[in-house]
């Protein structure tokens, strides 16, 4: 009979001390300061739809987001809006009860931080403005196949945040597996 998949019940014994909650919440306010003085550094400097070259792949633009990532749903009527907000709230207090649950895990803890400090930077703006500012702006030729020009649909450092929070969920993962070998 294979061995049961470890779960996160409790933590592992490679995780260390547990790190108070105070620290995990701390680094999320961190991430929502970040991404609303960027946000609204970008406001005051652009108009709708500017676009300032930075180097020949990088563009900082002002860009709204009424949907979600890849502007999913932004055409809907506007009851998205309120979806988003709903479902950011919802996982924001899911995530301080993993925190909670789990503060010796610190790449987990890490991880769900980043993704909460992101997710209310977001849930922030759709409050305060109806859609997400968006003002990083990659473009390569190689991505001209799956996005028109090669430009990379803009974002902000809320999603950078929720992106590197997803990479470091991956990676406590596969090390939890492994662990468990």
């Amino acid at each position: 009979m294979p061995a049961a998949k470890p779960s996160r019940v409790q933590p592992s014994p490679r995780a260390g001390a547990a790190t108070p909650l105070a620290l995990w919440l701390g680094l999320a306010l961190l991430v929502i300061v970040a991404d609303q003085l960027t946000k609204t550094l970008v406001v005051s400097q652009f108009a709708l739809g500017d676009s300032r070259q930075v180097t020949s792949y990088f563009n900082l633009v002002r860009a709204h987001n009424s949907g979600a990532a890849f502007s999913f749903l932004a055409g809907a009527s506007g009851w998205q809006r309120w979806f988003f907000v709903a479902l950011g709230t919802a996982a924001s207090g899911f995530i301080v009860w993993m925190l909670r649950r789990h503060p010796g895990e610190r790449l987990f803890c890490l991880a769900i931080s980043l993704i909460l400090g992101g997710a209310v930077g977001n849930v922030i703006d759709r409050l305060l403005h109806g859609h997400v500012v968006d003002f990083l702006q990659f473009h390569w030729a190689f991505l001209a196949p799956m996005f028109p020009g090669g430009y990379f649909p803009s974002f902000n450092l809320a999603d950078s945040a929720i992106t590197a929070g997803a990479a470091a969920l991956i990676l406590d993962e596969l090390l939890r597996v492994r662990r468990s070998r």
